[in-house]
């Protein structure tokens, strides 16, 4: 009931949100619908690896719950006793041509930040408030697609960016949001963590920073009880931030 009722009372997740120092955002499903491009991206580095592996969308929902590409291909490895031993620096090589080959699939333009994300950066920049990225993705990826989304020099507009190799412990843990607070100098009421996954809502909260979850396409039947806020998206939380 209260990610039902939080989807139709946007004004009090407005609220949440102005009243942040700091707003910290995930960015796979969150800032756009980039998931399908992952897995055709690993689907393609596996055909050039010879794998006979072959992801679709069930397959993939589930290795989500796996946070991080290589521990991904990992996991998808063990499950597969017939399947020829991988070794790290395969598994590394695998990664680094599926990274490739996502950012190809970026650069063609075929996927926009999801509604309401452009504003939301635009009224928090005007009041002066803070922006960070926590995510498990690679900065690669990160760069991929805010470059070719919000610009060259995007990266100036963001204080902090953590990403999942550079802690010791990817989401659900909460590392990428602690030292986003050590960066920021920020305690963790003073900002909001905006997730779209109950990994990420559970990295958050175990930081102490309040969430607000922003249903994407592969965890929209996650559990976000624990949410502060739940909305469909972010459209209707920048008008009633814009009003």
């Amino acid at each position: 009931m209260q990610a039902e009722a939080a989807t139709i009372t946007p004004s009090g997740a407005a609220e949440l949100i102005q009243n942040a120092a700091a707003l910290i955002f995930d960015v796979d499903g969150t800032l756009a619908e980039t998931e399908e491009l992952h897995r055709r991206a690993f689907n393609h580095a596996f055909a050039r690896h010879g794998l006979d592996w072959h992801w679709d969308r069930t397959v993939y929902r589930d290795l989500l719950r796996v946070t991080g590409g290589k521990e991904r291909i990992r996991a998808f490895h063990t499950r597969q006793w017939v399947a020829p031993s991988l070794s790290d620096a395969e598994i590394a090589e695998l990664h680094r041509i599926k990274t490739a080959h996502y950012a190809e699939l970026v650069d063609t333009g075929c996927c926009r930040l999801r509604p309401g994300v452009a504003d939301l950066f635009t009224a928090a920049k005007g009041r002066g408030q803070r922006l960070a990225i926590a995510t498990t993705t690679s900065h690669g990826n990160i760069e991929a697609l805010l470059s070719r989304a919000l610009g060259p020099r995007w990266a100036a507009d963001f204080e902090a960016t953590v990403v999942g190799d550079d802690v010791r412990h990817k989401k659900p843990a909460p590392d990428v949001y602690l030292e986003i607070l050590a960066r920021l100098k920020l305690a963790p009421p003073d900002c909001v963590a905006i997730e779209d996954s109950a990994n990420g809502l559970v990295a958050a909260t175990r930081a102490g920073i309040p969430v607000l979850i922003t249903r994407s396409m592969y965890f929209r039947e996650d559990d976000f009880r624990d949410a502060r806020f739940v909305l469909d998206d972010l459209s209707e939380l920048a008008i009633q931030i814009k009003n």
